[in-house]
């Protein structure tokens, strides 16, 4: 499934639309499982005074949707066109840190990484817009 063209063409504030939702789609997959082992241990039952003090909050995630996961697939697809250093970059702004922390990450002020940052959005709505192939 391919991601449709936006009407007035790509923009930097689109393409980083799509890196957000891929961020947040990659989110809710379920976690990466070592196969191959098990735990033969029996199941503890626990009373319910035990399970109100224990500190781990169950977390519930509801699945991506299939057109999700190939939205996002389609997505990373296009950090090929950019740098390892612009890839780290661009994930770290699509997964919401700070730009003083980016900035720590990549040893410069917080201004610089977003100057880095509008500069991959750039290359890779250019990509789009000449209809580029990723490599």
């Amino acid at each position: 499934m391919a991601i449709p063209t936006p009407r007035g063409g790509w923009s930097a504030d689109e393409v980083a639309d799509y890196f957000i939702q891929a961020s947040r789609t990659a989110h809710k997959l379920p976690p990466v499982r070592v196969q191959g082992h098990f735990n033969v241990w029996p199941t503890i039952v626990r009373t319910d005074y035990e399970r109100m003090a224990s500190d781990d909050a169950p977390v519930y995630r509801f699945p991506p949707t299939p057109t999700e996961v190939d939205c996002m697939l389609e997505v990373m697809g296009w950090v090929q066109w950019l740098e390892v250093e612009q890839r780290h970059l661009v994930w770290m702004r699509a997964a919401r840190y700070r730009w003083y922390d980016i900035g720590k990450r990549f040893g410069c002020a917080p201004r610089t990484a977003q100057r880095r940052w509008e500069i991959a959005m750039y290359i890779v709505a250019s990509n789009l817009v000449r209809g580029s192939l990723v490599r």
